[in-house]
């Protein structure tokens, strides 16, 4: 495979990833603004500008911090390199150079999440915005459900490869936005204001039902930070997201006979995550813990390029 198709897919899997987070990630901070019984207000959006570090640049143009135009900013500004219509349209691109390489199902999912831009920005009220991210939801639900019924050779692995390293960096950015979302004056840890902001973190990453399932002692702060960092069983667990580099990585190694640095640095990675206590973790410093993962994951998406020479 020539690198530039590599290099494409690579980015589409990664492109796709990230669109579908920040919809989960608007539709989530809404929830906590809107339908929370204590609605979070200006603090709400500001944690979804800190977990996609796009705050700077909201400021830079001039945006107030409004649940209106913060929803804007990360869905549909056509300026802003890290919005949801960006994301797709740069996935968008990445496919039509490979279009070949892919399916008519995983084609049509792509070009679907693109249009649906074409006329539901005008007006960003509260279902107006849950309507939008719903739809951009079902598309990359769609695309991920073609990949998987392709055929599984290099095509789809370097797709799943992007995936896994961009949900990585995701999954630890949303972990770590809780100490950038302070609670307000008064308000008590482990009161509602702080149990809503943890439960807007699982309904995120699509996991309050899995957290019923794997814990029995209620909704608990350290509980939460366990099932996204080291339980496989979720897949937009740290872990789990690991583990499918490793699995792309290898099965990339086999395929074409290409391995090096970014296999052995998935492999380390894999078996540390794998022999980490969340309890240390915590007791050690979530907040640095998760800093060095994303740094981590930085690296190896360096070293991925390299190996596999991406322009």
């Amino acid at each position: 495979m020539l690198s530039r198709t590599a290099a494409s897919l690579y980015w589409l899997g990664r492109y796709v990833e990230r669109a579908d987070f920040i919809a989960r990630l608007v539709e989530a901070t809404l929830r906590l603004d809107v339908l929370s019984t204590r609605p979070a207000g200006e603090d709400a959006w500001r944690s979804a500008l800190a977990v996609t570090e796009t705050e700077p640049a909201f400021v830079a143009v001039g945006g107030e911090l409004t649940r209106e135009e913060v929803a804007r900013f990360l869905l549909a500004d056509p300026g802003h390199p890290g919005s949801i219509l960006r994301c797709v349209g740069m996935a968008r691109d990445n496919a039509r150079a490979v279009r070949t390489a892919l399916s008519r199902e995983a084609w049509q999912a792509i070009n679907g999440a693109w249009l649906l831009f074409d006329q539901r920005v005008a007006r960003l009220d509260p279902a107006t915005t849950l309507a939008l991210v719903d739809s951009v939801k079902a598309e990359t639900r769609g695309f991920e459900g073609a990949v998987h019924r392709m055929l599984r050779n290099q095509t789809t692995l370097f797709i799943r490869l992007g995936q896994a390293v961009e949900r990585t960096d995701n999954t630890a950015r949303l972990l770590d936005v809780k100490y950038h979302l302070l609670l307000p004056a008064g308000e008590p840890v482990g009161g509602t204001v702080d149990r809503d902001q943890w439960t807007t973190i699982l309904q995120t990453v699509s996991a309050v039902t899995a957290y019923r399932w794997l814990y029995s002692d209620g909704l608990a702060p350290a509980n939460v930070i366990d099932l996204l960092l080291s339980r496989g069983e979720l897949p937009r667990s740290v872990a789990a997201a690991t583990e499918e580099t490793v699995t792309a990585l290898t099965g990339l190694a086999r395929s074409s006979g290409t391995q090096g640095e970014a296999d052995r640095m998935a492999r380390t990675r894999s078996a540390r995550i794998a022999r980490t206590r969340t309890s240390d973790v915590i007791s050690a410093g979530l907040h640095q813990h998760l800093q060095a993962v994303i740094t981590e994951n930085a690296h190896l998406h360096v070293a991925i390029g390299r190996q596999f020479k991406f322009a």
